[in-house]
């Protein structure tokens, strides 16, 4: 009775500002009527609301039921406490910690330094602080190269439009005629016809984000409030950011325990009408497996719906691999359905960081990924992409290395990388106390164990001077083979050192953890994932101090 007086009164003020006179004149069987329709429809609001909501029931559940708990005072009392202990370990790893004789600079200098100081600086903090062994193959993807000409010629052709910037076409038309001609190489790469084009962007999650907003766009078009977008548990977090950013809804979808492929049939059950986007990895970053981009496509064709390929990892891999002697199953725009794919040019494209490429199917996508502001006072303001200036040096030096390569060079690497995976990977699939995930089609090889904490592997790998990516749900590990993994030996040491750390694991394979490995552990169990949040946030605050 409540909810309906405040109902009334609600519509009556209303009425009474626009019709005065008619709502003095109102029987009282009218009055309730209108109380009526009013509770209905801020009811019916409500509900559609409540329902339409970027995340689902359960998880808005778990949420305010952890929120509520952490109201408590002695729950919340002793989970601040842990917490603190959890980003107090984080300060204190090693790569945290502050060396004898380390300098913090948190003001600018009185005076400028000469040309000579500042690289004697910079040559200091890089002798004394150190980092992974990275020239010798010991780190998991990151640097994906191993050729100094290479470099060379990248930091030359950088060197020469560092001060270019792809927002005045007009100033610098030579970055512009660069960035036309790496996305139509990509587009041909990818089997684009006629219609296919593309867009420079700045990295693999910068070109998921641009294809979200297209979608998004589209959903937006066909009267969809949320648009939602169905992805395995394997896609990429950039679709998590892109939905968080985009007020979009994902709705992932359970693997294939065997294959780790994204179950197709899950996959169809959570289309529904809202849904704007399919997602396909090729690979995936977890496991190094490629989903099945053709039923996946089938799925988009039957329900009218796009479909992405998330090829930023594999993106300058999997176009050469038959070429290379390694056929893989159809991924690109020769698969009817697929409406746009994402590849990183600064992986196995071996630019430098900080750019991918997306394709559309048609102008009529992309032009949905553009930002145009007409009225603006500094007049009409346009691009293609997030950012409004761009690093010009990037796209020429992407450009120079993709010149530098040609289709010959990224044969013979993907042939020299896949082999050296493929190698790997057999050699651990039967080693006592381990196993591989799925057949693992690119460069990417993850292990786990049904017998110890796979996060002791890890950390006995990182005291050989490894440097792995550690994974979650499942837990597991994994190596990204590179160029320099294919170098004479590495591969061969790594099974080495993989299989010495397992025997030596499995003497005692019910001991616990420690140190980084125990945290990482510990996050994967913790049920209550805005906890998780936070020692996030403390490891980024601690990667961003420069205070001593």
């Amino acid at each position: 009775m409540d909810a309906l007086l405040l109902a009334k009164s609600f519509a009556l003020e209303g009425l009474e500002r626009i019709l005065p006179e008619e709502v003095a004149n109102l029987q009282e069987s009218e009055v309730r009527l209108i109380a009526y329709t009013t509770a209905t429809l801020l009811t019916l609001t409500w509900l559609w609301s409540f329902l339409n909501h970027e995340k689902s029931l359960w998880q808005r559940s778990k949420d305010s039921l952890f929120s509520f708990l952490r109201s408590v005072p002695f729950i919340g009392a002793k989970i601040r406490s842990e917490l603190g202990k959890v980003l107090d370990d984080i300060k204190n790893e090693e790569t945290f910690r502050h060396r004898d004789g380390e300098v913090f600079t948190t003001t600018l200098p009185a005076s400028g330094l000469s040309k000579k100081h500042v690289v004697q600086r910079a040559d200091e903090m890089d002798k004394l602080l150190g980092g992974a062994d990275w020239r010798n193959g010991r780190v998991s993807g990151a640097v994906y190269f191993n050729s100094e000409e290479l470099s060379d010629t990248l930091c030359q052709v950088y060197s020469k439009f560092a001060w270019s910037n792809p927002l005045h076409p007009d100033v610098f038309p030579s970055v512009r005629k660069m960035e036309g001609e790496v996305v139509q190489m990509v587009v041909d790469m990818y089997h684009g016809s006629g219609s296919v084009c593309g867009a420079m962007t700045a990295g693999g999650t910068e070109s998921i984000l641009m294809a979200c907003r297209v979608y998004r766009s589209l959903g937006y078009e066909r009267g969809i409030a949320v648009p939602e977008i169905v992805a395995s548990v394997s896609a990429h977090a950039a679709f998590d950011k892109a939905c968080e950013y985009f007020r979009m809804k994902l709705v992932h979808v359970p693997l294939n325990e065997e294959t780790r492929q994204v179950d197709i049939r899950a996959m169809r059950r959570a289309i529904n009408s809202n849904t704007v986007l399919l997602v396909g990895s090729a690979p995936q970053f977890p496991h190094g497996i490629i989903d099945d981009i053709e039923a996946i496509a089938a799925l988009g064709c039957q329900y009218s719906v796009g479909v992405h390929v998330d090829a930023c990892l594999g993106g300058f891999l999997i176009p050469f691999m038959e070429e290379a002697g390694f056929p893989v199953p159809l991924f690109d725009f020769r698969v009817p359905g697929i409406t746009s794919i994402s590849a990183d040019t600064h992986k196995y494209g071996y630019a430098p960081k900080g750019s991918s490429v997306v394709l559309y199917s048609s102008p009529d996508l992309r032009h949905r990924q553009y930002f145009v502001a007409p009225d603006w006072q500094g007049g009409i303001y346009a691009s293609p992409s997030i950012a409004g200036s761009r690093a010009g040096g990037i796209i020429a030096a992407c450009w120079a290395a993709m010149m530098f390569m040609g289709r010959d060079g990224y044969v013979r690497s993907t042939k020299k990388i896949c082999t050296v995976a493929r190698h790997i990977a057999k050699s651990l699939r039967d080693e006592p106390g381990l196993f591989v995930f799925g057949e693992p089609n690119v460069s990417v090889i993850a292990l786990g164990s049904k017998q110890f904490d796979i996060y002791r592997l890890g950390a006995a790998l990182s005291e050989r001077g490894w440097n792995l990516n550690s994974l979650q749900f499942p837990a597991s590990i994994h190596l990204c083979c590179t160029l320099r993994h294919t170098e004479d030996g590495i591969g061969d040491q790594f099974i080495k050192d993989v299989r010495e750390c397992t025997a030596e694991i499995m003497k005692d394979p019910s001991a616990k953890s420690t140190g980084a490995a125990a945290i990482y552990g510990m996050a994967q169990a913790i049920p209550d994932r805005s906890l998780v949040k936070e020692i996030a946030w403390g490891f980024i605050d601690t990667c961003l101090n420069a205070k001593q």
